[in-house]
């Protein structure tokens, strides 16, 4: 049976509208691997490993200085603590 290429697209609309707020957050894991990659193909060749990794680090403090907290969070963990339960959402993470 084929599945219909939309399909995919409509996905997302099967949760609830306080997940799908945070869903639309992805763009923050985009916004770090591009800060990442930028920073490599800047710079390719490294002497050693550890300056590889303190100039990631370097790169990713700088980037996280103009990032924001996710909105609507508080919402979106209520609602999988209901769908998934208490267990797998712990209520500290409200």
């Amino acid at each position: 049976m084929r599945v219909p290429p939309y399909d995919c697209a409509l996905r997302p609309f099967q949760f609830l509208p306080e997940i799908r707020k945070v869903i639309y957050t992805t763009n923050a894991i985009e916004s770090l691997n591009m800060v990442m990659r930028k920073f490599t193909r800047n710079r390719r060749i490294f002497p050693n490993d550890e300056s590889a990794l303190k100039g990631l680090f370097l790169a990713i403090r700088e980037a996280s200085r103009n990032w924001k907290s996710i909105h609507h969070w508080k919402p979106a963990l209520q609602s999988f603590q209901v769908m998934f339960g208490e267990e797998r959402v712990p209520l500290a993470a409200l």
